[in-house]
């Protein structure tokens, strides 16, 4: 588990340095779990799931994970540019990490919803990285 902790710390890290990013959350409002009382629009962790992807010469992992974004804006176009810019911090970009190499990380599927029972809308971006130890 260590290189999930090590590749989501390199993800946090590369998404509070971009300073668009920043502006359009209206701060550095990326977190693990919040509370309730966080201001609209903000950025969640989700789920990560971490399978083995050693090879005959080289130690490695595949992670899955998800990454969730909240707006309260009329409409999901907050949403959607928030997405995008994630997109664009993320997506085949090479995070350094201690310990470990991350060999490639893509999005593999977007979605964004309003969910009527909090009157928000709710964008999910799911990834796959693959990661080596050093």
């Amino acid at each position: 588990m260590a290189a999930a902790i090590e590749l989501q710390k390199a993800i946090f890290s590369a998404l509070q340095s971009d300073e668009e990013l920043i502006a359009a959350l209206g701060g550095t409002k990326i977190y693990d779990h919040t509370k309730s009382d966080v201001a609209f629009p903000y950025i969640t962790f989700g789920r990560t799931s971490v399978y083995d992807w050693s090879t005959g010469t080289e130690i490695g992992t595949e992670h899955l994970f998800t990454i969730h974004v909240w707006s309260k804006a009329k409409g999901k176009k907050e949403t959607l540019d928030i997405m995008q810019r994630l997109e664009a911090i993320l997506h085949d970009q090479p995070l350094a990490m201690t310990g470990y190499r991350l060999v490639n990380l893509r999005q593999e599927f977007g979605e964004t919803r309003f969910d009527e029972d909090q009157s928000v809308y709710h964008g999910l971006l799911r990834y796959r990285a693959l990661v080596e130890a050093d």
